[in-house]
C-alpha cells in the first residue's frame, strides 16, 4: 500500500527498558525477550514512515502510571501533532498495517483501540480534541473499570470508536504460554525468545500462590481494559 498520510500523526512508543519490564512483570529470565520485543516494535514503527517517540522510564514523568502515560501523550501533542498513536512493546503480533489503519481512521477524527485478548489494549489512537490531560489523569488506570470510564468520556462527545483486531500482549507467563500456539504469526527471533523464557529454570516458581497472585493482579499493567467498548 502506498503512503498518502499527512504528517500530522506521531507514534508514542510507551515502553520501559527490558530490565524494568522483566522486574515489574515478574517473568523470570525475560530480559532478552523484552529486548527483542522492543527492537521489533521500533523496527515496525520505523516502517510506518510516521514520526515516533520512544518514552522509556528515563523520559517518563509522574508518580503514577496514569500521570506518566498522560504526560507522555501530552508531550507528543505539544510538539505540534494533531494525532497520537500509542503502543507498547509487548504485542509481538503488531504489524505496520495496524498502525496504518489507525492513522487512516484518525484522519476522520475516530478514536482507535487495538484490543488485546486479555481485555487490555495494545494500541490507542486519538485526535488532539479527544485529549484532556487533567481528565485522562483521573481515569482508573490499571484497573478493570478504565475502559468503561474512557468509553463514557468518549461517547459524551459523540466520537466514533474504531476497534482493530484482537492481538496477544505479554504481561504474564500465562500470556506467553497462550501465544506459543500462534508463533507462526511472530518472527523467528521472538519465537526463540519466548521458548527461552518457557524453558528457563525455576519457571515452576509460578505455582506458588504469592507469585501466581502477583502475575494476575493489576499492580503492573501497561494498559487498562477496553472490553466494555465492545458490549
Amino acid at each position: 500500500m502506498g503512503l498518502t498520510f499527512k504528517k500530522n500523526t506521531a507514534i508514542l512508543v510507551f515502553a520501559n527498558s527490558s530490565q524494568e519490564e522483566a522486574k515489574h512483570k515478574g517473568i523470570p529470565k525475560s530480559q532478552d525477550l523484552f529486548d527483542t520485543l522492543t527492537a521489533q516494535t521500533l523496527k515496525t514503527v520505523a516502517k510506518s514512515q510516521l514520526p515516533f517517540f520512544h518514552f522509556s522510564e528515563n523520559q517518563q514523568r509522574g508518580e503514577t502510571f496514569g500521570e506518566r502515560f498522560t504526560n507522555a501523550v501530552d508531550a507528543v501533542f505539544q510538539k505540534g501533532y494533531r494525532h497520537v498513536i500509542t503502543i507498547g512493546n509487548d504485542a509481538p503480533q503488531l504489524k505496520v498495517s495496524h498502525i496504518w489503519e489507525a492513522e487512516k481512521q484518525l484522519q476522520s477524527k475516530k478514536f482507535v483501540l487495538g484490543p488485546s485478548t486479555d481485555g487490555g489494549f495494545y494500541l490507542m489512537g486519538l485526535h488532539k480534541s479527544h485529549f484532556e490531560a487533567a481528565e485522562f489523569k483521573k481515569l482508573a488506570w490499571q484497573t478493570s473499570s478504565l475502559c468503561k470510564q474512557l468509553f463514557q468520556k468518549i461517547t459524551k462527545t459523540n466520537i466514533s470508536v474504531v476497534r482493530l483486531e484482537y492481538l496477544f500482549d505479554i504481561d504474564t507467563v500465562e500470556d506467553i504460554k497462550s501465544l506459543i500456539n500462534y508463533t507462526y504469526q511472530v518472527s523467528e527471533k521472538i519465537r526463540f525468545a519466548l521458548l527461552q523464557v518457557l524453558n528457563a529454570p525455576k519457571l515452576q516458581i509460578r505455582e506458588s500462590s504469592s507469585y501466581y497472585n502477583f502475575l494476575h493482579s493489576n499492580v503492573y499493567r501497561n494498559k487498562g481494559s477496553p472490553i466494555a467498548l465492545h458490549s
